[in-house]
């Protein structure tokens, strides 16, 4: 066996530890894991339960930690896991979970699925077992800092066309500034209106903002292939631009796991604590809605909802921020069934979108998303995730859904009370 696969190994055996040892011993082996999976229940498979996307992990365990699997495996009554193996799991540890959290979210006795699913991503990974497409994403990441390879000079041209077209001024490298943006690849190709919209609200509320030259990038690739080195190499980067720069607060952008990776996972991949907050734009809005520096006039008038994306609801524990700021400028918001922190995933997260391989799997799973919007009869879909309107986006047009989707940003943006000295523009 090749050299990578058994350092692949000897990596895992290293990461299981006693909260894995124990969640393998609690599973009740009650099913609830796969009912809470988008792609079980839309397919029906039971390879695509969760706990059973772990098989490979569980045997490992077993059979270096346990006293009747090392006994197994010593008279060849069980079988090792084989780097054969780790291929054909690809499928199920890769297409297949979004690390969504719904899963974790239900179990009964609180195994955390999804931490044990990271864990096997990053074995698989170091043997050469992620998705291509995950690969080429990561290498991007860390040869431009930007996943799609977007460079700091294609965002300066985007900067200038805003000034050109808008008349606002986007600052750079500001030192002292109270809050540092981060933005991630895919507002910048194609949700311009993101970064127009910060600017119209920044400049509204009156505050000090800035981008960072070396540390513009929001996203984190390293989280979704599952390499923890390079998940902390890509934080490292925005760390050191926001204490160089001195900012008191670092916004992560309408990017999902960017808030997640920055603000959760980020302190313990550096093993110190920051120097500044960490808020998804979603809560400094908020924030600026209570101290009464959010002025919107008007409202939406078609029935709209929105979709929670699972690294800020489920995961990140912000639930109700957006549902104050919707109700500023929403006359009709329907909640969908199933909504807040039991939402159900866009089918993309985790790396699926980047991964070419899951695409026909997840325009199946996108069916659970669809009969959601259908409940609820809404003419108009929010959320607050770059990636999230992208797979939402690709699942409505495959389904033949004609709902505008909206960033939740944009939309408040849309209704900002602008003025001048001179009074209401």
């Amino acid at each position: 066996m090749s050299a990578s696969f058994h350092r692949a190994v000897n990596v895992l055996k290293k990461m299981i530890d006693t909260p894995i040892a124990s969640y393998f011993n609690s599973c009740l082996h009650c099913g609830l894991c796969a009912e809470a999976c988008l792609f079980y229940t839309e397919t029906g498979d039971p390879k695509y339960a969760p706990i059973y996307k772990l098989e490979p992990l569980r045997r490992l365990y077993q059979q270096e930690y346990t006293l009747m699997g090392r006994m197994a495996r010593l008279f060849g009554l069980s079988r090792p896991v084989t780097a054969t193996e780790f291929e054909d799991w690809k499928t199920l540890v890769y297409d297949s979970c979004t690390l969504c959290g719904r899963c974790s979210l239900v179990c009964p006795t609180g195994n955390d699925i999804v931490s044990m699913v990271k864990c096997l991503r990053e074995g698989m990974a170091i043997a050469g077992h992620a998705p291509q497409g995950m690969i080429d994403v990561t290498k991007r990441t860390l040869e431009t800092g930007s996943p799609m390879g977007i460079t700091w000079s294609a965002l300066q041209r985007k900067i200038e066309n805003i000034k050109t077209e808008t008349g606002l001024e986007i600052p750079l490298n500001q030192e002292g500034a109270e809050y540092m943006l981060v933005i991630s690849s895919l507002e910048i190709a194609h949700f311009p209106g993101f970064l127009t919209a910060v600017s119209k609200i920044m400049r509204q509320a009156k505050k000090t903002w800035t981008l960072c030259s070396d540390a513009f990038e929001a996203s984190n690739s390293g989280v979704h292939i599952g390499v923890s080195d390079i998940a902390k190499e890509i934080v490292s980067r925005i760390v050191a631009g926001a204490e160089k720069l001195r900012v008191k607060t670092v916004i992560s952008s309408e990017c999902g796991h960017a808030f997640t990776a920055l603000r959760w996972d980020g302190p313990n991949l550096i093993e110190r604590p920051y120097r500044f907050r960490v808020r998804h734009i979603v809560e400094v809005l908020d924030e600026f809605r209570k101290q009464g520096l959010l002025q919107t006039i008007g409202h939406e008038e078609a029935r709209l909802t929105f979709h929670d994306p699972c690294q800020l609801a489920r995961m990140g524990g912000v639930l109700e921020p957006q549902r104050k700021l919707l109700k500023m400028v929403a006359s009709d918001f329907v909640e969908m069934p199933d909504s807040g922190e039991y939402n159900w995933c866009c089918g993309g997260g985790g790396g699926v979108s980047d991964n070419e391989d899951a695409k026909e799997l997840r325009l199946v799973a996108f069916t659970r998303k669809r009969a959601q919007l259908e409940a609820v009869n809404a003419r108009r879909l929010v959320t607050a995730c770059a990636n999230c309107r992208i797979v939402l986006g690709e699942g409505m047009q495959h389904h033949q859904m004609n709902v505008p989707l909206l960033g939740l940003t944009e939309l408040i943006a849309n209704y900002l009370l602008e003025t001048t000295a001179g009074g209401t523009e």
